[in-house]
């Protein structure tokens, strides 16, 4: 992995010279036809990291919020997001993070969540135990949901039916928090949050998250607690612990114990 994690390095740190070029500049905010919006740092950043990165490894497949899919077929893909959470860079809140994953035939390998303005990034590597700023970090034990802190970026995200499921976990847990993005990912790798449980992402929302928070002893799942893949519905549920995790995927699913596997 040491070649292509310097190469997903390399494209963070360049990435950062374009976010904090154009973080609280007065960027214009378009919108795109999902009515999300979008900045021509979006743009920008993911063209500088999709240089880097087929310039390095050519044969690499490509996926990219901005610009789509390229090389599809190959087993190596890279999945970014240059940022996510648009809204609040647009907006002057610097929580907002760039994520770069690099997968092998489905299963992320490499994940960065990287935050420019705060100077804080995370690097996972599948079966090595997660950095954060070059030192090693892991979860906190806390075992049970009414102990522990949840996020969830916006109400926004939900529909009718997984807002009434988000509200059964959220409810329970000592207290929740709005808004993170990926910020919050991270804070549970770090050991400073329990739960993040979000719906209607993308696997360049989600691919970067899943080898941070499991190289630092976390679980992260869908809400049935199956693996997250490419053909996921979009329901991202991550736990500080196997414990937490299991039972944070009962509540939400009715109370009713889970069949599926629940690490990856």
């Amino acid at each position: 992995m040491k070649p292509f994690l310097a190469t997903a390095c390399l494209a963070a740190d360049e990435a950062r010279k374009i976010t904090r070029k154009w973080f609280r500049s007065g960027v214009a905010v378009a919108s795109k036809e999902d009515r999300s919006p979008v900045t021509i740092a979006d743009s920008d950043t993911e063209a500088v990291i999709k240089h880097i990165i087929l310039d390095a490894h050519p044969s690499h497949g490509f996926l990219g919020e901005e610009s789509g899919v390229a090389r599809s077929e190959s087993p190596w893909q890279w999945v970014i997001d240059p940022i996510d959470g648009t809204k609040c860079f647009a907006t002057g809140f610097p929580t907002f993070g760039t994520l770069i994953s690099l997968s092998y035939q489905g299963i992320p390998q490499i994940g960065i969540i990287d935050h420019s303005i705060l100077n804080e990034r995370w690097i996972g590597v599948r079966g090595e135990n997660t950095t954060h700023n070059g030192l090693p970090c892991s979860t906190r034990a806390v075992a049970a949901v009414n102990q522990a802190t949840v996020y969830t970026t916006s109400i926004d995200m939900f529909d009718h039916d997984t807002a009434a499921q988000a509200e059964l976990l959220t409810q329970k847990c000592q207290f929740r928090v709005f808004g993170g993005d990926c910020y919050s990912y991270g804070l549970i790798a770090s050991g400073f949050n329990d739960i993040t449980c979000e719906a209607d992402l993308k696997p360049y929302d989600y691919f970067a998250l899943i080898p941070v928070v499991q190289g630092a002893g976390g679980v992260i799942t869908d809400w049935q607690g199956g693996a997250l893949t490419m053909d996921s519905v979009g329901q991202v549920l991550a736990c500080g612990s196997a414990k937490l995790h299991a039972e944070a995927v009962r509540i939400l699913n009715g109370g009713a114990p889970s069949d599926k596997n629940q690490r990856q």
